[in-house]
C-alpha cells in the first residue's frame, strides 16, 4: 500500500512541475515573463517547450535556442 501510496504523490508533484512548465512557456510566449524571469528548475522544461513550438528565438543559446 504504501507503494501505491509513493507513486501517486509522485505522479502528483510530476504533474504539477509540467503544468508549472507550461504555464512559463506560455506566458514568456505571451511576452508576460521573460525566458530569465523563469524558475531555475523549470528553465530546461521551459526552453523544451518553446523550441518544440518552433520558438528558439524566445530561448538562450545556453538552453539550445537562438536567442540571448
Amino acid at each position: 500500500m504504501i507503494g501505491v501510496l509513493q507513486r501517486l504523490i509522485i505522479k502528483i508533484i510530476l504533474g504539477d512541475v509540467l503544468m508549472m512548465t507550461m504555464f512559463f512557456a506560455q506566458r514568456v510566449i505571451l511576452g508576460k515573463t521573460t525566458f530569465e524571469d523563469v524558475p531555475a528548475a523549470l528553465k530546461k522544461g521551459c526552453a523544451e517547450i518553446l523550441i518544440e513550438s518552433g520558438l528558439p528565438e524566445l530561448v538562450p543559446e545556453e538552453f539550445g535556442g537562438t536567442g540571448k
